[in-house]
């Protein structure tokens, strides 16, 4: 007698209750998500916020075969982490703080993902929610305190290399005096837009192309030096420009070149990346070979 072959059972995902809880916290969220879409289609600060849930939503899509496959545990400690998520909601709409308000969303759906899940699920999900944080602005007061030191040193950093390219320049806080006219670097030229969006790449790129916890957090720290000297080559290129003519330090033209240094300082990150894993490679054969002596 024959009998069918057995199939592993396949654990039930609860589809319905995150339909419910979606649709709930989508409402609940509604206001605080416009004006969060509002701000990244007005603050260029920001422009890379429309990328972060899609990038996101497409990490969690490619794991799709794997968080269908674990047997959905719920976890009644996501209850109290979702709970804190509408308490923050709460103090933060009375505060009028916009950075409480805004992740608070994340927080609740972190705890709506331990909930309806379980640990399991949300250990394999932690990545693209922490991802999700990218999408909300630093707050003002942090915002504020950055910006400044950092208009100072793409200042500085500019006047030096001017001074090397044999260019007179005459440095006075944050402005830039030249031959032919004053170049003030305002907040906007101060590269926390390259360094924000750049952090964010940089731990996209090292989730797809490097599995090594160390490098990824290597890759992460050296968006910082990467984007602070990529800022200060902006504004040197735009001193340069200024020498030629004057136009070109302002307008699209200055746009433009903002977007070319951005794009850069990611083929540097991309070389540093490929320059470390060489150089681990070439330590690890000379470690083997003095092994096998």
């Amino acid at each position: 007698m024959t009998t069918a072959a057995e199939t592993p059972p396949k654990s039930h995902f609860p589809w319905s209750q995150v339909a419910w809880f979606g649709a709930l916290a989508v409402a609940c969220y509604a206001p605080v998500l416009a004006a969060l879409g509002r701000q990244w289609n007005a603050d260029p600060d920001m422009s890379h916020g429309f990328f972060v849930p899609l990038v996101a939503g497409f990490i969690v899509w490619q794991r799709r075969k794997e968080l269908l496959a674990i047997e959905v545990r719920p976890n009644w400690w996501g209850l109290a982490v979702a709970g804190y998520g509408a308490f923050q909601l709460w103090i933060g709409t009375l505060a009028v703080e916009l950075f409480l308000t805004r992740t608070a969303f994340v927080i609740t759906l972190i705890g709506a993902v331990w909930l309806l899940g379980g640990t399991a699920i949300l250990r394999k999900l932690a990545f693209p929610l922490f991802l999700l944080f990218f999408m909300v602005p630093i707050p003002a007061v942090i915002y504020n305190s950055i910006t400044f030191p950092l208009q100072l040193l793409a200042s500085r950093l500019a006047e030096n290399a001017l001074t090397l390219l044999s260019v007179p320049v005459l440095r006075e806080g944050n402005v830039l005096v030249l031959p032919n006219q004053e170049l003030s670097v305002v907040e906007a030229c101060s590269g926390i837009r390259s360094l924000l969006s750049l952090t964010f790449l940089s731990l996209v790129y090292g989730y797809f192309f490097e599995n090594r916890i160390w490098l990824r957090v290597v890759l992460f720290l050296a968006t910082v030096p990467i984007a602070i000297v990529a800022n200060g080559s902006r504004v040197t290129f735009a001193g340069i420009m200024t020498e030629i003519k004057p136009e070109y330090a302002e307008g699209a033209f200055h746009t433009a070149s903002g977007w070319v240094i951005f794009m850069v300082a990611l083929i540097i990150l991309m070389v540093f990346h490929q320059a470390v894993v060489r150089t681990c490679r070439y330590a690890e054969k000379r470690r083997n070979r003095a092994l096998s002596q």
